[in-house]
């Protein structure tokens, strides 16, 4: 697959072949599916909590005795019916995240970023720099690049100017190549690769 380069300016950089190993699958929902619960899974904190009825500072002297009273037979005040008590099979702290294979993680990339070349929202371009960290001036190339919605992975490091202007736009993420993932991916309507992150895309797949 063959695609033009363009400058953070809208000019032309010249193209480069995309490899069809990385980039020309043929895109299965279901893998992206597992890798897009996987990492959502993972973000979770799990640190919902509710007191369960030992957890509760009440009495558990019998509230009344057995028989007589012509009312229904209770125990102690920290039952779950009463105001106050505990809450039967409430949350607890715990760990949402699961086992995914590695190899299937590594696939479901690769089948993220051929769905995307598919649908023709891969955009090849230069590299991200700029002199100054002005987001006015980034919105400008944006503009001229049709940017509205878009993940843009750089090399190994992302120059602090690009960054810094970037990170006040709405529904733009930026991202070193080594933290490119299936759910940023997914979310935005435009994948913007630097030609250093295509390169060290297709050795990380080769």
């Amino acid at each position: 697959m063959k695609l033009d380069i363009v400058t953070l300016e809208g000019g032309n950089a010249g193209s480069v072949e995309l490899s069809d190993s990385v980039f020309g699958l043929e895109p299965r929902a279901d893998l992206l599916a597992r890798m897009v619960r996987y990492q959502l899974a993972k973000k979770r904190a799990g640190t919902h909590k509710s007191k369960g009825r030992s957890e509760v500072d009440r009495t558990r002297k019998k509230i009344y005795k057995q028989k007589g009273t012509g009312g229904a037979r209770h125990g102690a005040a920290s039952a779950p019916q009463f105001r106050g008590g505990g809450k039967a099979f409430g949350p607890v702290v715990r760990d949402h995240s699961h086992d995914l294979p590695k190899k299937v993680r590594a696939l479901a990339l690769r089948h993220a970023l051929s769905a995307k070349a598919k649908d023709a929202g891969i955009v090849i371009i230069d590299d991200v720099t700029l002199s100054e960290p002005k987001t006015k001036v980034l919105l400008g190339h944006f503009g001229k690049l049709d940017l509205s919605s878009a993940l843009i992975v750089g090399g190994a490091e992302i120059d602090t100017n690009f960054g810094l202007a970037a990170r006040a736009i709405p529904n733009v993420d930026v991202l070193p190549v080594q933290g490119i993932n299936v759910y940023d991916i997914l979310r935005r309507d435009k994948l913007v690769l630097t030609r250093a992150a295509v390169d060290a895309l297709e050795a990380r797949f080769k």
